[in-house]
């Protein structure tokens, strides 16, 4: 099993994981919309021995009430079926979070299974006073400082590139 950067031979295979894992083209179309239009701040694949996408984990930028303060957006996230329940996912979102660690970001948010991304070492963003542009969203809203400094003086409405807002 490889961890590494996307390249754009991976295109494929992310696609065809992200239909798959999802039941749908909506993960799909969203990373590849997000990739022709240059925001996807970093993205991480699993490949297999094979050199098969098995995972997958994207990360794109973020705004606070408007304000760019180096933070991303971790969506989405998927392993292939027989992969799972292996450690795959949370091997890729440490990459992930180490990779923006370095490269300088100050935090990463994410919408999802609590659950999950608490053993991550997601915290729920209600407790900042940060909050998504979705409604009913407060205990699925997570955050995960990279910086020491990244929640200070900072609150309110995290917003997702409009990319996001389509119907999945």
């Amino acid at each position: 099993m490889l961890i590494r950067v996307e390249i754009p031979i991976d295109a494929p295979g992310i696609d065809a994981l992200l239909r798959h894992a999802f039941n749908g083209n909506g993960e799909a179309d969203l990373v590849k919309d997000l990739r022709e239009d240059g925001l996807l701040t970093l993205g991480l694949v699993a490949t297999d021995d094979e050199g098969q996408v098995v995972g997958y984990v994207a990360f794109s930028p973020v705004a606070v009430e408007g304000e760019e303060l180096q933070w991303v957006g971790l969506a989405p996230l998927a392993v292939e079926e027989a992969y799972r329940g292996q450690g795959l996912a949370k091997k890729l979102v440490y990459e992930g979070l180490d990779s923006l660690n370095e490269f300088g970001y100050a935090a990463v948010v994410a919408l999802g299974q609590p659950e999950m991304y608490h053993r991550f070492g997601f915290v729920p963003a209600a407790r900042f006073g940060l909050r998504s542009t979705w409604p009913d969203t407060e205990a699925a809203f997570q955050i995960y400082p990279l910086a020491e400094d990244a929640l200070n003086g900072v609150s309110g409405l995290v917003e997702y590139h409009e990319h996001f807002n389509r119907e999945f």
